[in-house]
């Protein structure tokens, strides 16, 4: 059933988060691992997961492969669109990540310099700073 794959992709906190940074634009997957701050094998297995339950698709582009929500399935079961829409800003951690890809964005940390947002991210903890 398509429906218990859904419900259970959305049964944990990294795939929630990953979905509230997808439910706007897409991303590649380096960028999902700089902003959340999770490994490589992590993130891939998450993506698997969502990937798998048709919340997302992906599309490769050059060497990197680019992830976003799957119009499709979110126009089919109502209720994640109200999640994406109206639920996901009421969690502090998905906020937080809300503002850590603003600030990747502000400061154009792509997948070609994404090692420059890792930094960014670690002098922001460093020094006690919150994000804006």
């Amino acid at each position: 059933m398509e429906l218990v794959e859904i419900l259970k992709a959305l049964g944990d906190e990294n795939r929630i988060r990953i979905l509230n940074l997808l439910k706007d634009e897409e991303l590649c997957v380096c960028e999902i691992e700089g902003i959340l701050e999770l490994n490589q094998s992590n993130v891939s297995r998450h993506l698997t997961r969502l990937s798998v339950s048709k919340l997302i698709k992906s599309y490769k582009k050059a060497q990197f492969v680019y992830y976003k929500i799957n119009d499709e399935t979110i126009s089919n079961y109502g209720f994640i669109r109200e999640i994406l829409k109206n639920e996901m800003n009421k969690v502090e951690q998905c906020k937080q990540d809300s503002k850590m890809l603003v600030l990747f964005k502000d400061n154009n940390i792509n997948c070609e310099n994404i090692e420059c947002g890792k930094d960014m991210l670690t002098t922001f903890k460093k020094n006690g700073s919150s994000l804006p």
